[in-house]
């Protein structure tokens, strides 16, 4: 049987989507036949700014990846932490480098899907993915929206949760909260939801 591969592609800069990134390759590698991937997009900022900016050293045990690896994928999952509603620059300038696939349309028919931190509730849980699937639409790739097939969970109103729809999601507040026990286990959905979803369009 051939091999599946997702990639989870991710920007974190405390953490919070790291930890959602891992949950997210746990689900896509619970489906059989798939081979995920967790990717990092490159650092843009010094480490000076990094260290006056208090963020935890990178992980070592995440590449970074190129913009022509993409092609390598049978499916692609984003993450990142909000930037007034968008992707961060970091992300943004890795999609700017895709300039030659856009042009060969080399991502055209992928599946996609997105994840994402907020800092709090203005913080653009549903604007963020809105903003970020420009970038999959000019590619041609297939936007794979969760929708409300996480069932129950997507119901929440008695404990603070990020997500939506669009895709698995997380608060970082001032930065001191870390994902709760639900939004792991959406982005854990989202994973296997999104790798279910690839086999079956390669299949």
């Amino acid at each position: 049987m051939a091999v599946t591969k997702v990639y989870i592609v991710y920007y974190s800069l405390y953490g919070h989507v790291d930890t959602m990134a891992r949950e997210v390759l746990r689900g896509a590698s619970a489906v059989e036949g798939v081979e995920a991937t967790l990717w990092r997009v490159p650092e843009m900022l010094s480490d000076l700014i990094l260290e006056k900016l208090k963020a935890p050293s990178k992980p070592n045990d995440v590449p970074d990846i190129r913009p022509e690896q993409l092609v390598e994928a049978d499916g692609l999952i984003f993450g990142f932490p909000s930037r007034f509603g968008m992707m961060p620059s970091q992300l943004q300038a890795f999609f700017d480098a895709t300039g030659g696939l856009w042009a060969s349309q080399a991502l055209a028919g992928k599946p996609a899907g997105i994840f994402w931190s907020t800092g709090f509730y203005g913080g653009g849980q549903e604007l963020s993915a809105l903003t970020a699937i420009t970038q999959l639409a000019h590619h041609g790739m297939l936007f794979v929206p969760l929708g409300y097939t996480f069932g129950r969970g997507m119901f929440e109103m008695d404990e603070v949760k990020g997500g939506s729809a669009y895709g698995a999601g997380t608060f970082a507040g001032d930065g001191s909260r870390q994902p709760t026990e639900l939004e792991l286990q959406q982005a854990f959905y989202q994973g296997k939801y999104i790798a279910e979803v690839t086999k079956k369009l390669k299949g």
